[in-house]
């Protein structure tokens, strides 16, 4: 089976309530903890990511407050930001990205610090960049680049940089708001679904177009969570558009039509997962789909139906959950490497593999991911948080 991690590893230095972390991603990873942990603040490093490179790092800075809400403010942690990803692209390619942000004396910021490389350091492409100098490359030209934007917005126009950054820009963030997705929406790009779903109208309207056979799937598997729920399609209103759906009503000869406004929390919430899972297609396919407590607002009875849906769309794109439901990983297929425990100590956030013990148990299968859970189990590996917080001699390109 063909591996869809796309990044397989994250070295963040004090974003936000992460103080320092180094993480390997699988191709679906659960991050685990508690209401408050961190888990959020781990994807939303991810996302500030993708901000940055398909808007300004300005405006990714500013919809968080600005720098100084980004970065760690506590005693003895610095005045920057730091992410690095190890990544493998669809051509089986590995890449590394990596960039250093600080704050600057008059309130301002710079990019003190950018790294890409395709193909191992000194193997393929790569830049480097200080304080808006090309310091390196592999290119004999290179366009002019700036200390408050991310060089590789400008590399992308070169052609050997630019699998990198689609990658980067095709990943997708999810947190389902149904207040939104009950709203009417105005026709948008429906390639990719939006952050809280106010596209999925026209993310349903490109599915029947250029992969009706993803929509089919979608339905279907909506018909398992929701049982009464028939289908749904995309319905134009005037200028707007909306969804439409088929239920089925006792003593109804044919199911009854229902706009996306009638609709319960939990159903739309539930169409939001599968579409951000299923949107996939030959048209745009994201690197990676990271999703925000799925289980939320829905019935447990459809933990093992979402759980199916999981591990089918992990074969292809990467996927990243945030949970804490006993319910949603209760089942003893759940391998332990494909779980995060994530902590909070004293305001920190600390993320790590599960220790040996919580592993064992899993292995043997005494119990599963969700009894553990329950039974406040599953733990951290200590030896691996204090290796996360060893001196690193160069943070760019470590173990190269």
């Amino acid at each position: 089976m063909t591996d869809s991690t796309f990044i397989r590893r994250v070295i963040l230095r004090s974003y936000k309530s992460i103080a320092r972390c180094d993480i390997t991603l699988r191709p679906l990873t659960y991050l685990v903890g508690q209401n408050g942990a961190g888990k959020s603040n781990f994807l939303d490093a991810l996302h500030f990511v993708r901000d940055a490179l398909t808007g300004t790092l300005d405006n990714a800075l500013s919809e968080r407050g600005g720098l100084d809400e980004v970065r760690r403010r506590s005693s003895g942690h610095p005045n920057h930001v730091s992410i690095q990803l190890d990544l493998r692209l669809n051509d089986g390619r590995t890449a590394l990205y990596a960039f250093k942000i600080g704050a600057l004396p008059n309130g301002s910021y710079e990019v003190q610090s950018e790294q890409c490389a395709i193909g191992g350091l000194g193997q393929g492409p790569y830049y480097k960049i200080e304080r808006g100098n090309l310091v390196q490359s592999s290119e004999a030209t290179f366009p002019a680049v700036t200390p408050d934007r991310l060089a590789l917005v400008a590399a992308s126009g070169l052609t050997v940089f630019r699998p990198i950054y689609d990658a980067l820009t095709a990943m997708g963030f999810y947190n389902l708001n149904p207040k939104v997705m009950r709203e009417l929406q105005k026709p948008q790009d429906g390639r990719l679904l939006k952050p809280v779903g106010e596209n999925i109208a026209s993310v349903v309207h490109h599915l029947k177009r250029s992969a009706p056979q993803q929509l089919d799937l979608i339905n279907e598997y909506l018909r398992t969570v929701v049982p009464m729920i028939q289908s749904m399609e995309r319905k134009a209103v005037g200028p707007m558009e909306t969804l439409e759906f088929r239920q089925a009503v006792a003593g109804a000869k044919h199911p009854w039509r229902f706009l996306a406004q009638n609709m319960s929390d939990g159903t739309l919430r539930a169409l939001g997962v599968l579409t951000a899972l299923l949107q996939g297609n030959a048209d745009y396919s994201p690197s990676l789909i990271a999703i925000e407590e799925p289980e939320t607002a829905l019935h447990p009875a459809a933990s093992g139906a979402l759980r199916e849906v999981l591990n089918q769309v992990a074969k292809k794109n990467q996927v990243l959950v945030t949970s804490h439901s006993p319910d949603l990983l209760d089942d003893m297929d759940i391998d332990a490497d494909s779980i995060v425990a994530v902590i909070s100590e004293e305001g920190a956030t600390k993320l790590a593999p599960l220790d040996q013990a919580s592993r064992d148990m899993l292995r043997q299968h005494l119990f599963s991911v969700g009894e553990l859970l329950r039974m406040n189990q599953l733990a951290p590996d200590r030896a691996a948080l204090d290796a996360q917080l060893k001196p690193q001699p160069d943070f760019f390109f470590e173990g190269e």
